[in-house]
């Protein structure tokens, strides 16, 4: 038995109370480890929140031009490149959301608000909708933005007058403030805003119980490297005081000590006039007089080693940041053979993590309000894509475009594409490529509905069938499949097929295809622009009819409705069987009828998008 045991009693239980120990390094003789009074254990970590300082962000940003490209140069790279449409979006609607969006100067608010996001750890774009303004309490409603209505965004910082309200909901799988005070300069409240109107800009991330201390923003990105902000304009300071001494002169001067403290205070006066004097007159060009016997030195100062200690100071802003040092400080690459390309990469795929993180779910509840007033409608399948922020090399480029060009054309040949598809999708190319973009829109048009057979077939009926055991008729299947366009009054079999039945062609050559009347439903809304610009609500008359009415656009020989497949995508309808129509009908108005000159669109009998055009 051990003597651990002998020492326990039989019988005994063991003894279970907490016993204080000391398991770390420690060597008190030499002061090292646990317990020994280190200059590295004497460090503290105060937490200080410097974010609440205002007036000091607000100073380093207008003084300090590192703090500046701290600041900025993420914001701009994030926004540099923008963000491509992923979906089933033509050319044409590409134009008109980017005419809303530079119109709106969309890019530059989102630019601003990632800005003062990162300097004061938050700011907030407030959504402008013309005819909305009383309306800013309320949820942000797609359904009530109409096209031209978007009028950008008005960016605050958080001590402009944003202030969260206690009330939490969940935006973006995050707890955010419901509701938002907007202030005037004396701190009274003019707005009380929806969490669905705003834009959220925040700072660096925080744990919940610090970004509660800075309700429910994030933390300014100058606080975490400030103490490097200091030690670098220290050092530089520091470097250029030195310069002045850089040539200092020493004269020795006999019994020095004796004339200061026998000799009087006059003879002390008139040594030291003739030591300015003699500073006076010395230059590259000058003389100076001393005694026999007397020596004059000259001290260079050597910068040796100044510059490895400014450049440890820029790489710890630079790594603080997160900003390379060739782009922070606008150099250029050092070393044999630098190029800087690998701190570059690294750099982009940060940016690419920010533009997920933070710029996605901004252009992901903005892009909804842009679709609504560019073309009246959200598309289903709508989504952003960030093109790379890596330039390639001409090289590259033009093995990209090879790639995907063949691609294309491939998708093309084996009959999954349609040439106006083919087209569009090689103009997109353009911006990545510099190549398709002379293919016009009148080409795509021409080419609507066109696949690879039927533009083979022109160069050879047979289309390839039947030539050397060959598979007969490869393309039959899909043009059983291929969608064909509904001419009203056309019959047509279960198959698809049109009968032999004749096609009502009454109206068609003038350009409008008449419609019956029809009754009016009881739910039947209308919506009319008011003289302020915002769009009204009303009801069409129960019981009334429809009259005069008449297809004009969408149908056989007349132009084709622009907005016809986001239509589909938003009932399911497709693009082929919607028309636009006109007629005259009866609007309730202030509890009075009111005749008026209506259009909508229209599919299997069905109104959509009643709007009076004109009050008769």
């Amino acid at each position: 038995m051990s003597r651990r045991n002998k020492s326990r009693p039989r019988g005994a239980q063991p003894n279970t109370e907490a016993v204080s120990v000391q398991d770390a390094f420690s060597n008190p003789l030499f002061r090292l480890g646990y317990g020994s009074q280190s200059p590295l254990e004497a460090t503290e970590y105060p937490l200080t929140r410097m974010t609440d300082n205002y007036a000091l962000l607000n100073s380093l940003y207008r003084d300090n031009w590192v703090v500046q490209n701290v600041v900025g140069i993420i914001p701009d790279d994030m926004t540099k490149k923008w963000f491509a449409l992923a979906g089933a979006v033509g050319p044409e609607h590409l134009k008109e959301l980017d005419r809303v969006q530079r119109v709106t100067a969309l890019r530059e608010r989102v630019n601003e608000g990632l800005r003062w996001g990162r300097l004061y750890g938050g700011a907030a774009g407030l959504i402008m909708i013309r005819g909305q303004e009383g309306m800013l309490g309320q949820p942000l409603e797609l359904e009530s933005i109409y096209p031209g209505t978007f009028q950008g965004l008005y960016i605050l910082d958080r001590w402009q007058g944003v202030v969260p309200g206690m009330e939490l909901v969940f935006e973006g799988g995050e707890p955010v403030p419901a509701y938002y005070s907007i202030t005037d300069a004396r701190g009274n409240t003019v707005a009380k805003v929806h969490h669905s109107r705003l834009v959220r800009f925040t700072g660096r991330d925080l744990p919940f119980l610090e970004r509660v201390a800075e309700l429910y923003w994030g933390e300014s990105e100058v606080e975490a490297l400030y103490n490097d902000v200091v030690k670098h304009d220290n050092v530089a300071a520091n470097m250029a005081a030195l310069t002045f001494r850089a040539n200092v002169d020493t004269m020795e001067v006999q019994n020095l000590d004796q004339l200061f403290s026998v000799t009087s205070g006059e003879q002390q006066r008139r040594f030291w006039n003739v030591m300015q004097a003699q500073s006076v007159m010395k230059s590259n060009f000058g003389m100076q007089l001393v005694n026999r016997g007397d020596q004059i030195k000259n001290t260079q100062y050597t910068f040796t080693g100044l510059q490895e200690v400014y450049d440890s100071m820029c790489l710890d802003l630079s790594g603080a940041s997160r900003i390379p040092v060739t782009k922070l400080f606008g150099r250029s690459p050092a070393g044999m053979n630098a190029t800087g390309e690998s701190d570059l990469r690294n750099y982009y795929d940060y940016v690419d993590t920010l533009r997920e993180a933070k710029l996605r779910p901004i252009l992901e509840k903005l892009l909804p309000v842009l679709a609504m007033s560019a073309w009246g409608a959200v598309p289903d399948g709508l989504d952003i894509t960030f093109p790379p922020l890596w330039t390639p090399t001409a090289k590259e480029v033009a093995e990209i475009a090879k790639t995907k060009s063949e691609a294309i054309v491939s998708g093309y040949q084996a009959g999954l594409l349609n040439v106006d598809t083919a087209q569009k999708e090689l103009k997109k190319l353009a911006d990545e490529t510099g190549m398709f973009d002379s293919i016009s829109e009148e080409e795509i048009a021409a080419n609507a509905g066109k696949t690879y057979q039927d533009v083979t077939a022109l160069r050879d009926p047979l289309a390839g069938m039947g030539y050397g055991g060959e598979v007969s008729a490869p393309f039959e299947s899909i043009a059983q499949d291929a969608a064909v366009m509904d001419y009203p009054g056309q019959p047509r079999e279960k198959n698809g097929r049109f009968s032999e039945g004749k096609m009502l062609t009454e109206g068609i050559k003038s350009g409008k295809i008449p419609l019956l009347d029809r009754t009016v439903g009881r739910n039947q809304t209308v919506t009319a622009m008011g003289q302020d610009g915002s769009m009204e609500r009303y009801k069409l008359a129960p019981g009334s009819k429809i009259t005069d009415a008449y297809i004009f656009a969408g149908g056989p020989g007349q132009k084709p409705i622009s907005v016809a497949h986001f239509l589909e995508g938003k009932t399911g309808i497709p693009a082929s069987q919607w028309r636009k129509a006109q007629g005259h009908g009866v609007v309730l108005n202030a509890g009075a009828q009111k005749g008026a000159v209506l259009h909508w669109f229209e599919a299997n009998g069905e109104m959509y998008s009643v709007k009076v055009v004109k009050w008769e």
